[in-house]
């Protein structure tokens, strides 16, 4: 076998083996840092104008139902979802940039991190957002009262099956499409929305309630009694 006695060349061989490795490393760091960098151009996902999916189809739901979007329900984000969305912000108190982040799925309804009721903290936020809207100024045990009925709701085969759906059903609780939407819920509505998910219902497993100060409407004032908490009779 031919052997390199030459020292000069193979010095020279050594220093080219060095680069080498030395633009190999280079190459690796360049790459990483590419990686390290996907998080903030790829990893999130928001819907916004030019989205399309499911979620933007929620979105479309929500709003629609709000009487917010006139268009169809299609998955496709276009202008007509983006100016609804900032109407939505707009009506919530929220940064209106017309993106639906996280905070206005939230708000919308369809959050989707659980918390050990079983409940999302969508269902909690938009349970503490009805309570501070519809019960500010009650008792306490009122409060809770109000979040029960939603709750009852939920579970009763006349109404949507789900928080949301109540809450934003049509014509359901005028409050959502009034001022007192961008009221943010505090800590005491924060927590009657919490102990009503428990399972505490002083309402009696009421489905209605309404203030006979303010209300009107006949068939709601026929409703049988459950029981009075405050300014509220709650009734099936």
């Amino acid at each position: 076998m031919f052997k390199e006695n030459n020292p000069l060349k193979r010095e020279i061989i050594a220093w080219e083996l060095a680069a080498i490795l030395l633009f190999g490393i280079m190459g690796i760091s360049s790459a990483a840092k590419k990686s390290d960098a996907l998080p903030d151009t790829y990893v999130q996902t928001l819907s916004r104008l030019g989205s399309r999916g499911d979620e933007v189809r929620k979105i479309q739901s929500v709003l629609k139902g709000l009487g917010l979007y006139k268009g169809g329900v299609d998955g496709i984000y276009g202008p007509k979802t983006a100016v609804a969305v900032k109407q939505f912000q707009k009506n919530c108190g929220l940064t209106v940039d017309g993106i639906a982040g996280p905070k206005t799925l939230l708000y919308l309804g369809l959050g989707t991190s659980s918390s050990s009721s079983g409940h999302s903290s969508s269902d909690i936020t938009l349970l503490a957002k009805v309570i501070a809207a519809e019960a500010r100024g009650e008792s306490y045990t009122g409060q809770v009262a109000v979040g029960a009925v939603i709750l009852n709701r939920v579970e009763h085969a006349s109404f949507p099956d789900t928080i949301s759906g109540v809450i934003y059903q049509n014509g359901a609780f005028t409050c959502v499409t009034d001022s007192n939407w961008s009221v943010a819920p505090d800590a005491t509505s924060r927590k009657a929305a919490q102990d009503a998910i428990n399972g505490w219902d002083p309402s009696g497993g009421a489905i209605y309630y309404y203030n006979p100060a303010k209300t009107t409407n006949k068939w709601m004032l026929s409703r049988p009694v459950i029981t009075t908490i405050g300014s509220h009779i709650f009734c099936s």
